[in-house]
């Protein structure tokens, strides 16, 4: 895979993402910051380590399941995990400006 197929996938992924939001707060879980990394190997399996508002995030179940069939759902990708982590704690500085602006924090 070259490396501009590579960014062609993150991208589509990332669109992916910012299609899904958090239920708490209406901005999608890309501008949050939500998502640290995303990882697609060689097999077109993609990883995406992410955190959590809150160890309490009532959508602590659910979303990782949510996150993991839409991006299944990229023809690009075969498998989808996606694993959750709290270092760093996800903090309000985290959030894009694009967030921060539609929540009135700018």
């Amino acid at each position: 895979m070259t490396e501009q197929e590579v960014q062609e996938i993150g991208d589509k992924i990332v669109g992916v993402l910012k299609t899904i939001y958090d239920p708490e707060i209406p901005v999608d879980i890309y501008e949050l910051g939500l998502i640290y990394d995303v990882f697609v190997n060689d097999e077109n399996n993609a990883k995406i380590l992410m955190t959590l508002t809150s160890p309490n995030c009532p959508v602590a179940e659910s979303l990782p399941i949510e996150i993991e069939d839409k991006v299944k759902s990229l023809k690009e990708i075969n498998n989808a995990e996606v694993e959750i982590t709290f270092d760093p704690t996800w903090t309000q500085e985290m959030m894009s400006d694009e967030a921060k602006l539609e929540l009135g924090m700018l």
